[in-house]
């Protein structure tokens, strides 16, 4: 009984913190979302009940914005995922410099989303950005593209941006998993005439499943929750067509539109809950079979 209550006393400080900084606001901010809160004019926050989830669902924006977040989350995961893996496998090799090689492609996970976002932009740049330079250079272009200022292209330019920014996470996490493949039994496997592609959809893959799994969770709900990169690159715009739900929730707020932009603050959550159940459990019918 004592040693229960000496752990509770000494996690008591972090739970206050936790609960006062992170818990407290996020009840807040909920409770925003089923009020006319505007910065405008806080003499008056009168209940509205749902009326801002209406108002949400109702905004000729919404379609837009929510097919943007699922063009931006498949564009991003799926480039992402497969050239993470492939340099996971290749960094998994012993060659010379592997640790130089490893720290180059590791770096652009320690920078700041919203940075890479205003370079990018920079080099996406109609005018002088070196994207346009390089492929007329090379001949693919004979005029400057205006990637960020066409609503046919702005989307593309910014998922092209998130796949070089989240390569990083699948490749750290993937190598991770592939030092626990034990060698012994891929040597097994290739005395057996079990060639390279043959080791890795019947052995290695199966072997790290879990980890590909859980990466996969992780970094959908990250995308789904990174309005930085297209902030710093587009703004949202042209005409909304890099606006994903963040960053519209972003827009409502500067507006001071408190109630609107907590309202969609909630769906988010709720689609991420739901989003997480679902996937879950297909994941544990996967590792059942």
């Amino acid at each position: 009984m004592k040693t229960a209550l000496s752990i509770f006393l000494f996690l008591l400080p972090a739970l206050i913190f936790v609960g006062w900084f992170t818990y407290w606001p996020m009840l807040q901010g909920a409770r925003m979302a089923f009020h006319n809160w505007n910065v405008w004019d806080l003499t008056s926050t009168p209940w509205v009940g749902f009326a801002n989830f209406v108002t949400v669902f109702q905004d000729p924006a919404f379609p837009t914005v929510a097919w943007n977040t699922v063009v931006w989350i498949v564009g991003s995961i799926v480039p992402q995922f497969v050239i993470g893996f492939a340099l996971a496998l290749w960094l998994r090799k012993k060659f010379r410099f592997r640790g130089v090689y490893q720290a180059l492609v590791f770096y652009p996970w320690a920078v700041s989303g919203f940075l890479i976002g205003l370079l990018f932009r920079w080099m996406f740049n109609a005018e002088f950005g070196v994207v346009n330079d390089m492929l007329m250079k090379i001949g693919l272009i004979s005029t400057p593209v205006p990637w960020l200022a066409d609503p046919k292209l702005a989307m593309t330019a910014v998922i092209i941006a998130n796949v070089w920014y989240g390569v990083t996470f699948f490749a750290i996490m993937i190598l991770a998993a592939l030092q626990s493949v034990p060698d012994d039994l891929l040597e097994a496997a290739s005395l057996d005439g079990a060639g390279k592609t043959r080791q890795l959809f019947s052995i290695i893959i199966p072997y790290i499943a879990t980890t590909l799994f859980l990466t996969v969770l992780l970094r959908v709900i990250w995308i789904f929750n990174f309005p930085d990169l297209i902030y710093g690159m587009t703004g949202g715009g042209p005409a909304n067509k890099t606006d994903i739900i963040t960053t519209w929730m972003i827009k409502h707020t500067q507006l001071g539109d408190y109630g609107i932009s907590s309202a969609i603050g909630l769906l988010v959550m709720a689609f991420l809950l739901v989003f997480c159940a679902f996937y879950l459990m297909a994941m544990g019918r996967v590792n059942k079979k």
